[in-house]
């Protein structure tokens, strides 16, 4: 990779520059503790949740199986940026070099992306339960479980693997200052040359597992609503959508965040908000993963036995 300095630039740079949340130096104290504070209670409550289910052995089944690893995704999703943006925080140059960026960029986004498939498949299982209970236990059996888990896993980290190799190929000139890692939308505009076929194929990349699998999310959801519908007891219906609202709670935290960051225009007078907005999208999803799982009444009971409550 080529790197071209400008007249401004310091020759001792050799990465680029995370400019973060630039404030006094009380204020990077208070966020530093913040996101301390966050990074730890996350790690706590998705634990809870892997260590709940792992005892427990009623919740050996799909549906906890595919929340466990959601969970342990939230985890490592969480860890791909807290550590290293708390750590930015004193850090007087604010630079990561160019490899550690890319690394850090291509675990964040393949994670993110992993959390899409794992969404997509739960969303299969809810509907399988839901609109085909007789077929259920012979359908979604634990082989295909694991299959499932496995595929999301490898898809996950495959898919972004050729948007990341193109983009680390090219050449950046410029003041290389980046707002945040969380939008790749800068990195074209600090390359030396634009190449539009590039952009285009590398945004055609990022998005289109997002696109397709909110279809098929959305898909699954409307024939759940359907059979729910036609449930002729009140205390049915009520049990369904108990069964699907943490679900959807997690799908709607994840998908809004990313298609307001992703999807709305933005601007150079928008930043602020798009920070807040990856941040959201970045570290309160999985913050919230487990205050919304834990709202089912078979995970309160596991969690309970589990810490002998």
């Amino acid at each position: 990779m080529k790197i071209f300095n400008t007249p401004n630039d310091s020759n001792t740079i050799t990465g680029f520059i995370l400019l973060g949340f630039p404030c006094t130096r009380e204020g990077q104290i208070l966020l530093f503790v913040l996101f301390s504070i966050v990074y730890l209670l996350t790690l706590m409550g998705n634990g809870s949740i892997i260590c709940a289910v792992h005892w427990d052995q009623r919740l050996h089944t799909p549906m906890y199986i595919l929340l466990t690893n959601f969970s342990f995704l939230e985890i490592w999703h969480v860890t791909s940026t807290v550590p290293n943006m708390s750590v930015n925080f004193f850090s007087e140059t604010k630079v990561i070099s160019f490899s550690g960026f890319f690394l850090q960029f291509y675990f964040f986004f393949s994670l993110g992306s992993t959390e899409s498939f794992f969404l997509a498949v739960m969303a299969f299982d809810r509907y399988l339960a839901i609109c085909r209970p007789l077929h259920y236990p012979t359908i979604m059996t634990g082989h295909l479980c694991t299959n499932l888990v496995v595929n999301c896993w490898v898809f996950g980290f495959l898919w972004f693997l050729i948007p990341i190799i193109i983009i680390s190929q090219m050449s950046f000139c410029g003041s290389r200052i980046i707002n945040h890692l969380c939008d790749p939308g800068p990195l074209p505009a600090l390359t030396c040359k634009r190449a539009p076929v590039i952009e285009l194929v590398v945004s055609t990349l990022n998005s289109l597992p997002l696109i397709i699998l909110f279809l098929f999310i959305m898909g699954s959801y409307t024939l759940i609503l359907r059979a729910v519908l036609k449930v002729p007891s009140a205390a049915g219906r009520r049990k369904a959508f108990s069964t699907c609202g943490s679900h959807l709670a997690v799908i709607s935290l994840f998908y809004g965040s990313v298609l307001v960051m992703y999807g709305s225009p933005t601007s150079e007078h928008e930043d602020g908000m798009q920070k807040i907005i990856s941040l959201f999208y970045s570290v309160m999803t999985p913050l919230l993963n487990p205050v919304i799982s834990l709202r089912n009444k078979d995970m309160k009971r596991a969690l309970q036995k589990f810490l002998g409550i």
